[in-house]
């Protein structure tokens, strides 16, 4: 199955419908109560809460998932059996083919308890469809829109061993790569040693040049060179602490240890500005669990405050 472990838990639903065609004796039959294995659309609404269950089962790419509703429907009509199904969870994945499968389990129990009443060729199971899909990141997005041309981000990695060349960075580059993928123009990717001074000259001059997004990798841990957020954080304006509350309560659900991480984030006027941790997961989990809302602020700052130069 594909590796869904980036991806952030939201409230996900899904709802589809489909139908089976009926000759107008068969529907008599149904409005009638005659039908010998009982209640047809009682029996496929229940058909289709159990197949929600097994969906996994049957479909070899589908991740279990904790189902938190499922609601089904089933409506003689003049010519069959509308069928509904909706089903909500939360979770990494969607519900859409639990939805589906609903359907398309529901449909094969009406088929099967009045296949006796009407000949093939005058059943027909069709039209199952996705109806509606909401949750994840088609409704909370994880890259800006085209409209913005790019909002300008600049990355910068802190640690001591990495200025001096002693090994290659990976984490600063794995949010600057992803950033990009997400939208944003990298506007500056440098390298810098654990000094406070420095950092925050690098800072102020990128919130000075009106960058969006200014993001620092590394120095929140507890080591005595750790001075990221004490250089970072008298800059801040406006602090936003649901950021890295999300990202260490992300991170916490995969290590014991992200609750050590001291990364702060806020607005320097209408520059976002955030320390991430210095280990390559510990920076990718980070950005994973932020991304949807910092497309969402960026998206509403740019919108809301205009920046100088013309942004709108």
């Amino acid at each position: 199955m594909r590796d869904i472990t980036l991806k952030p838990t939201t409230l996900r639903s899904a709802r589809a419908a489909g139908y089976v065609r009926l000759p107008p004796e068969t529907i008599a039959v149904v409005r009638s109560g005659e039908v010998e294995k009982g209640d047809v659309c009682g029996a496929a609404k229940l058909a289709g809460m159990m197949a929600v269950k097994r969906t996994p089962d049957l479909l070899p790419h589908c991740h279990p998932i904790g189902v938190l509703k499922t609601e089904m429907e089933a409506q003689v009509v003049d010519d069959g059996i509308e069928l509904a199904a909706e089903v909500q969870t939360i979770a990494a994945t969607g519900v859409e083919m639990e939805a589906l499968t609903a359907v398309s389990i529901a449909a094969l129990t009406v088929y099967d308890m009045l296949k006796a009443y009407a000949p093939a060729e005058a059943m027909k199971i069709g039209n199952i469809r996705l109806l509606q899909k909401k949750g994840g990141k088609s409704h909370f997005k994880r890259a800006l829109k085209d409209a913005l041309g790019g909002a300008r981000a600049a990355v910068l990695v802190l640690s001591d061993t990495v200025a001096a060349g002693r090994k290659p960075d990976t984490a600063g580059a794995s949010v600057r790569d992803r950033l990009a993928e997400a939208g944003f123009d990298i506007v500056a990717y440098d390298i810098a040693p654990d000094e406070p001074e420095q950092i925050r000259a690098w800072v102020q001059a990128w919130i000075e040049n009106k960058a969006d997004f200014v993001v620092t990798v590394g120095g929140t841990g507890l080591g005595p060179r750790d001075k990221t957020v004490e250089a970072v954080q008298p800059l801040l304006t406006t602090e936003l602490p649901g950021f890295m509350e999300t990202a260490r309560a992300f991170g916490q659900a995969r290590t014991p240890y992200a609750m050590l991480s001291r990364g702060i984030a806020g607005l320097s006027g209408s520059t976002f500005v955030a320390t991430f941790p210095g280990s390559r997961k510990g920076a990718e989990e980070t950005l994973a669990a932020v991304l949807p809302g910092l497309v969402h602020l960026i998206e509403v700052c740019r919108i809301a405050r205009p920046h100088e130069g013309g942004y709108e």
